[in-house]
């Protein structure tokens, strides 16, 4: 029988406990373990001590799909790659101590944690990466306790400038919800100013100039198909508006309850009257 597998029996004999469903908690902490038995029996584990052994992987989680804590830190383990990222319920993750090398692998495993609120990996190699804190925030963003420290909003806004620059450049030109094309100038000139240059790069068959020239600011002309002139295009926006639906109830040919008491004729229901806003 494995060492691991001793700990084990030992400490259910300890606590009483026979049935594999009753185990939600496993504290395997400070035993000098260089391997773990398999842990898939115990389906409804959600915390596991392993930490301050000699575990060099952690290949014994394969179906503890509940776990939302797990200690690891203080042990000698190199790579996490494929051995975690199924577990996505879980909540606390210690792993500061160990050998863990390549942070993108390490990263990686976090994607599908969802929940992962606290997660430490300082004093491994993957600590010592530039920009390193960043990286991980960015890359775990439900995380709110890194490394003993709370997570910062301007550290994210910063892991965004960063690691998502293209985007970043998009949301800079979008203002009130939409994208700009170029300077407000182009869309809503002064006074002084005027619209010739916008003009004359529209087809002179769907523009006709007119005192309402100065119109082509307004939003739905610019953004829908262009009409002969801004009357056409405010007519076609008055049909586009959202319709308003008022619904009332006729009481006038309903009798009140003391005639129907005084008859036995049924009475039909209060007719449904309906208005219609654009």
């Amino acid at each position: 029988m494995a060492a691991s597998e001793k700990v084990l029996e030992a400490h259910l004999k300890e606590r009483g406990i026979k049935k594999d469903k009753d185990v939600e908690e496993l504290y395997l902490a400070k035993q000098n373990l260089s391997e773990c038995v398999e842990l898939t029996r115990f389906k409804y584990l959600r915390s596991l001590w392993l930490n301050k052994n000699r575990l060099r992987d952690i290949s014994c989680l394969d179906n503890n799909f509940q776990l939302a804590e797990l200690y690891l830190q203080n042990n000698q383990l190199t790579d996490i790659a494929g051995v975690l990222q199924h577990l996505t319920s879980l909540k606390v993750l210690m792993l500061h101590n160990n050998q863990l090398t390549k942070l993108d692998k390490v990263v990686k495993e976090f994607n599908k944690m969802q929940c992962l609120k606290i997660l430490n990996l300082f004093n491994n190699p993957v600590a010592q990466e530039p920009d390193y804190r960043l990286y991980v925030i960015h890359s775990v963003p439900s995380v709110e306790l890194l490394d003993r420290q709370e997570v910062l909003k301007s550290e994210k806004e910063a892991g965004k400038k960063i690691y998502e620059q293209e985007q970043e450049k998009i949301r800079e030109t979008v203002a009130f919800g939409r994208r700009s094309e170029g300077p407000p100038n182009l869309y809503y000139p002064g006074k002084d100013q005027p619209l010739t240059k916008f003009v004359l790069e529209l087809p002179r068959r769907y523009i006709k100039p007119d005192k309402n020239t100065r119109d082509l600011g307004n939003s739905f002309l610019r953004d829908s198909p262009l009409y002969m002139s801004s009357d056409d295009a405010c007519n076609a926006r008055r049909l586009k508006k959202s319709v308003t639906l008022y619904t009332t109830f006729d009481w006038s040919k309903v009798p009140r309850i003391e005639e129907r008491r005084q008859t036995d004729t049924v009475f039909d229901s209060p007719e449904i009257i309906t208005h219609v806003y654009r």
